[in-house]
């Protein structure tokens, strides 16, 4: 665990420095300390406290995580880089019960989103809550409502909206800089090939498996889903569109005065990695390899595609959005900035590199200040809940669009498929006992 640990620390320890020099930061006040938890202390619940941390304005009273390891590792770092002494708990139940708690950070899988970020919101805390919203369409909902009924301030990870390239690039595309937007094209591709299952294992000790799957159906244990394996096991979470989708659907989000599609279709499967497997013995992920779905706008048409095959070579670039106008195409990306294509020849492309937080490339720095702010102004973060709410519902739409195999038209007011009491069905599922689905 040592070793394990040094490194985490040097890696934790290179990002403050990159924190410290990130553009448009300001820490605020560091006479509040707010009393912080963190829900799911692995790597990305790690990184999110770090940054917290290194604004200076928090105090970490408690940690909470079904894998004991990664308790005690996350509690060890916390020590050493803020002094402080957080209590460890294996049930985020308890930790609210006894800890008075200010901030809820909250990065557990996905299927764990909504019940703890209820559960905090109730308890009287500001929730920093890992995108997407819910694992069902009716989840993020009730997450939605339960802040609004609290007053609560909830900031989702939507960190894109508050990096500088990805705001100049909005800008220039709100100006009209690309002449009118018919098409946008979000993408990403990954390599990949035939996928083997693995075996089933009894959990490892230390690891409350049953407390991981909660309201999820009780999977055999498989290293493939835990650590980090879990996105492309559709019981936890929604494949590549319910994790890097939602980023890139909020984006367009972002740029129209629109709020939800009109109709939505998707199609997509397993081509390359083959027929899922789940039996006693073993199980492969469940998730699709490649992906497409078609988000029909009023004024425009958006396309999501990804694929975890074939080589990279053949593309420009293998992440982001193609906003396509009449007057060019605006890439929007991530480690490349982005970039405008012009319709003329004639004319310059435009083109700005990337300013982002190392060592992972994200503006979480950014994210908390931006919190921090809405918590102490009383206005709106930038990735409010309601925000969060409608990227994450797209991907859940297109995920919905697949398991039906055919298209859906949807009620973004009401938030119900015109006509399909089948699609409705799938706006929710039903939890394992004794765990309660929230109401919506």
């Amino acid at each position: 665990m040592t070793l394990n640990r040094r490194h985490f620390l040097q890696a934790t320890s290179t990002a403050s420095l990159a924190l410290a020099g990130a553009p448009f930061v300001h820490a605020g006040s560091k006479d509040k300390k707010y009393r912080t938890a963190l829900i799911g202390s692995g790597w990305w619940g790690m990184n999110l406290l770090q940054g917290a941390i290194a604004a200076g304005n928090t105090k970490v009273v408690a940690l909470c995580d079904v894998d004991a390891d990664t308790l005690e590792l996350a509690a060890e770092t916390v020590t050493d880089l803020s002094g402080d002494e957080p209590r460890s708990y294996r049930d985020f139940r308890e930790l609210l019960s006894k800890e008075q708690v200010d901030i809820a950070i909250i990065a557990t899988p996905d299927h764990w989103h909504a019940l703890p970020a209820i559960a905090a919101i109730e308890a009287g805390a500001h929730v920093l809550l890992e995108k997407p919203t819910g694992h069902t369409i009716l989840e993020s909902r009730a997450t939605l409502n339960a802040a609004k009924s609290a007053g609560r301030v909830v900031q989702v990870g939507l960190h894109r909206r508050l990096g500088p390239h990805y705001a100049h690039a909005m800008e220039f595309l709100k100006q009209g800089r690309a002449g009118e937007i018919g098409l946008v094209n979000m993408f990403v591709h990954g390599g990949g090939g035939a996928e083997l299952p693995a075996p089933n294992s009894e959990p490892p000790e230390g690891l409350d498996w049953n407390m991981y799957c909660g309201p999820a159906p009780l999977r055999p244990f498989n290293r493939k889903i835990h650590p980090g394996g879990f996105r492309n096991f559709l019981d936890f979470a929604n494949g590549q569109l319910g994790d890097w989708g939602v980023h890139w659907l909020d984006q367009v989000l972002w740029w129209t005065d629109e709020k939800y599609p009109r109709h939505i279709y998707s199609t997509g499967g397993r081509p390359i990695r083959g027929a899922a497997v789940l039996n006693d013995n073993e199980q492969t992920t469940d998730a699709p390899d490649s992906q497409v779905a078609v988000f029909q706008f009023e004024s425009f048409t958006a396309t999501w595609e990804h694929r975890q095959f074939a080589g990279q070579g053949a593309e420009k670039t293998r992440i982001g959005c193609y906003f396509n106008g009449t007057k060019g195409t605006v890439h929007v990306g991530w480690r490349d900035g982005w970039t405008f294509y012009p319709a003329n020849g004639k004319d310059p492309e435009i083109h700005e590199d990337a300013q982002l937080e190392e060592p992972d490339g994200h503006s979480i720095s950014l994210l908390w200040t931006d919190f921090i702010r809405a918590i102490e102004s009383g206005q709106p973060p930038a990735c409010d809940i309601e925000i969060g709410h409608r990227a994450t519902s797209m991907s859940l739409l297109g995920m919905l669009s697949l398991k039906l195999g055919r298209g859906v038209a949807w009620d973004g007011d009401r938030e119900r498929v015109i006509g399909d009491d089948d699609a409705n069905r799938l706006l929710r599922r039903e939890y394992r006992a004794p765990w309660v689905y929230p109401k919506a």
